[in-house]
């Protein structure tokens, strides 16, 4: 109703027509208020008692409630508002306790408001209202205040008065008499209301000090309110008296260069920012950049001369530049054509690869016959160690050609290809013009490792910024976000890694030429040992051919085991432990060569951790093996069938996915159309429940591969016959009765002579991939093409009524 601001208190004490201090009223006590007042809300403004204070009334029922006052005896309650942005507040809007005062002068304005100027003359609080319309009036209680003299009150009402003159000094608008006059007030109580009418505090503050009866805990809040005050002053002096003076530093700075450049003119000399900008030109022109590159570098230094050196603007186009200038834009190497030359550093480095270095070679004869082929994109694919980072660093070698590794493995952020753009503070180019400044040649090989591993988020998807990159077609134009010209990608020479090669978009692989590496069998890895690595474990743990040498039937042990695995780097740790506890011994005295056979590998590695589980588990109806293709290599798993009495339930555990449940209802499903031929009672499944379990169930699994195997497995169950021993399979069905073909064959194989397997049973249509096989391999084991599940089974399954000599009492029992 009311609207109130505060003025100047010397402005004020004029408008009063009567001897005040700055807004404040010497001596109110005297004056006589009566039990009701109309009450006048206050937006934004608390009147203290003895405070003198103008207010402007502008709404019609406050209007009326200034001109009845005027007619009477002046005196009203001023009471502020909760909400100071209501326009017609209710009673419950208006805080309880307020100021009675009364009116000393009133202006009328031409629009019809009215300003009053108002002294506060006792604290009150509101009783009940009387009268709502046309203004508000309630029955009041004048409220005493609780004081003693005591001289912890005058001590505290010294600091606050010291407290409030430093205030003064701070504050260009308070004079500096206000602090004589604050000195000069004997009554803590009316010191304390001066103090709070001139301290510019929210509304709410000031109405829990007009609120406070208690003398001293108001003196605490005012000393507490000023403290703050002040640091908030001190801190704001601070910041202005850093920032005036580092303009003053960057005037001084400024001064004294333009000085230089005079004293330099005078000696005829040129100053280091001219030189700066020729060197850049010079660079330019020597870097044999492309047209578009070469006129956004003359466009940015032409900025760069005429932004000052202190401009951070000055940075960004200065590095920039630089960028620019260093990129290898016509810097090539010599590749290296000879043939024989590059097929002996391959094989010096990795036994076997064939296919690899056969399509290394074959780009390296078309390179031959043809000056300027498109670079290939070769992709690696296969279980970990078997070497695929390594193999790109001696195609490097072998080509002469510098080699640049970029790890993509969670990578998330499609600016890590791309660049960041110049607008962000510290941007950068990405990971690819980095690796061309970093190599310094435009025809490196970069190698994008672990490109399965990519991720993506709400930054961007950064397999998609490679479509770019790996697409011939396109990336003679590549835009870095950062550098914004065109770089030429075609002659880059492309190899990536990956384990696995389901996790790539399918749109990203399709751009790969891709080249998989399978684990390596036994007699690889021995060939392999002696050749590479424990030559460079001897080295590397300060050992001689003088103080171990490790037999072949001991290297073996540590293969078969110790470890189980399609790559190579659990067999270099072992041998790096068996070279550690020989270095240990040498070191302690030992003088002799230490020879490590298998008793010896015992001795130094423990107990075996790797034994064949076929032998344990084979024998017993109800088990199968399958063979399984993982990121890390070939696998081989155990499908475990057993029934109990129920009605027609079938439990599937070990962690399976989808494809794999499914798989198994196929499986039942044949076996329950097809039970008459298999010798089953056909109503089997009527008081049964089945349970399939594949170990370990901690890992997952999920694919069709496994599908001839669990029907294998429940056949063997509900006939009674085991499946035979050292035999595994592979293979999805179809409820017809077919087995189709899988991937993988060649390390499922390899897994499957790793654990003892002697038999495989595979898919017909798979007979293709034994060519992928190695010879040796071909030769110890069996292979058995099927078509159907019939086929599988009647191969797969001891005859009826056979017993496994070697395990009597488990067969019986069954």
């Amino acid at each position: 109703m009311a609207s109130g601001e505060e003025f100047d208190p010397e402005k004020s004490t004029q408008e009063s027509g009567e001897q005040k201090f700055f807004g404040f009223e010497e001596d109110v006590s005297g004056i006589h208020v009566p039990g009701e007042l109309p009450i006048l809300p206050l937006r934004g403004v608390v009147v203290f008692p003895s405070a003198i204070a103008p207010l402007l009334i502008s709404r019609g029922a406050s209007l009326k409630l200034v001109e009845d006052a005027l007619n009477g005896d002046r005196i009203l309650g001023l009471v502020a508002q909760k909400n100071a942005e209501s326009e017609a507040p209710a009673t419950d809007g208006l805080y309880s306790r307020g100021t009675a005062g009364r009116i000393l002068k009133m202006l009328k304005y031409p629009d019809g408001s009215v300003r009053i100027l108002v002294q506060g003359l006792r604290r009150m609080e509101i009783q009940h209202y009387t009268r709502r319309e046309p203004y508000f009036a309630a029955q009041v209680r004048l409220l005493s205040e609780v004081a003693e003299a005591s001289a912890e009150i005058e001590g505290a009402q010294a600091h606050m008065v010291q407290q409030f003159s430093k205030f003064v000094s701070m504050i260009p608008y308070l004079p500096d008499e206000l602090q004589v006059v604050v000195t000069n007030i004997k009554d803590p109580s009316k010191v304390t209301d001066l103090i709070a009418s001139n301290l510019n505090i929210s509304l709410e503050e000031k109405q829990d000090l007009l609120n406070t009866l208690d003398l001293r805990a108001r003196v605490e809040k005012l000393g507490a309110i000023l403290n703050r005050e002040i640091e908030l002053l001190e801190l704001g002096h601070k910041i202005q008296s850093q920032v005036q003076t580092e303009l003053n530093k960057n005037q001084k700075e400024f001064y004294l260069r333009q000085q230089m450049k005079a004293i330099q003119r005078e000696l005829g000399e040129g100053d280091s920012r001219s030189a700066e900008i020729d060197e850049l030109r010079q660079k330019i022109a020597d870097a044999s950049m492309p047209e578009e590159a070469r006129k956004a570098a003359e466009n940015e230094l032409d900025r760069l001369r005429i932004i000052p050196p202190e401009s951070a603007e000055h940075t960004v186009v200065r590095t920039y530049l630089e960028w620019l200038v260093n990129m290898p834009w016509a810097t090539s190497t010599e590749d290296n054509l000879d043939i024989p030359h590059a097929r002996s550093v391959l094989d010096e480095d990795h036994f076997d690869l064939e296919k690899v270095k056969d399509r290394i070679l074959e780009y390296l004869a078309v390179r031959k016959l043809r000056k300027d082929p498109k670079g290939p994109i070769l992709c690696f694919a296969g279980p970990p160690g078997v070497g695929k980072t390594s193999l790109g660093r001696s195609i490097a070698k072998a080509m002469e050609r510098k080699f640049v590794r970029i790890s993509l493995g969670g990578v998330r952020d499609e600016a890590e290809i791309r660049g960041h753009r110049r607008t962000y503070i510290g941007s950068l180019p990405g990971r690819i013009i980095q690796s061309l400044r970093t190599a310094g040649s435009n025809n490196p090989m970069i190698m994008l490792d672990e490109i399965d591993k990519l991720g993506g988020d709400f930054r961007g998807d950064p397999a998609s910024a490679l479509l770019e990159v790996l697409d011939p077609e396109q990336n003679h134009a590549f835009v870095d976000h950062y550098l914004d010209v065109p770089v030429d990608l075609s002659k880059v020479m492309w190899v990536t890694t990956a384990n696995y090669l389901d996790p790539i978009p399918p749109a990203l692989l399709d751009r790969m030429e891709v080249l998989e590496l399978s684990g390596y069998i036994e007699e690889e890895k021995l060939e392999i040992s002696w050749r590479h690595l424990i030559p460079k474990q001897i080295r590397e743990n300060g050992l001689t051919d003088a103080n171990i040498a490790f037999t072949e039937h001991g290297l073996l042990k540590i293969i078969r085991g110790y470890t189980r695995e399609a790559g190579l780097r659990n067999l270099e740790r072992e041998i790096g432990r068996v070279c550690r506890k020989v270095a240990r011994a040498v070191t302690e005295g030992q003088t002799e060569r230490v020879t490590i056979s298998p008793e010896k590998v015992r001795e130094f590695l423990g107990p075996e951790r790797f034994f064949a589980e076929v032998a344990e588990r084979s024998g017993e109806p109800g088990v199968a093996t399958g063979l399984a293709y993982t990121p890390n290599g070939g696998d081989i798993l155990f499908i475990e069938s057993t029934k109990m009495g129920g009605k027609k339930g079938l439990t599937l555990t070990g962690h399976l996915g989808e494809v794999m449940k499914e798989s198994a209802q196929a499986a039942l499903s044949y076996i329950r159309a097809r039970a008459d031929r298999l010798g089953i009672v056909p109503d089997f499944f009527e008081n049964c429940d089945l349970h399939i379990h594949v170990p370990a169930g901690a890992v997952p699994k999920d694919g069709p591969s496994a599908g001839v195997t669990i029907a294998t497995s429940l056949a063997s169950l509900l006939t009674g016959r085991p499946v035979k021993h050292a035999l595994a399979m592979t293979g999805e069905i179809t409820l017809r009765g077919k087995v189709m073909p899988v991937g993988g064959i060649k390390e499922k194989v390899l897994a499957a002579r790793r654990a003892g397997i002697t038999t495989v049973v595979l898919p017909r249509l798979n007979q293709k991939d034994l060519e992928d096989i190695p010879e040796s391999v071909r030769r110890e084991m069996q292979f058995q093409f099927v078509d159907t599940i019939a086929e599988a089974l009647d191969f797969a399954l001891e005859p009826a009524g056979a017993v496994d000599d070697a395990e009597p009492a488990r067969a019986a029992s069954l």
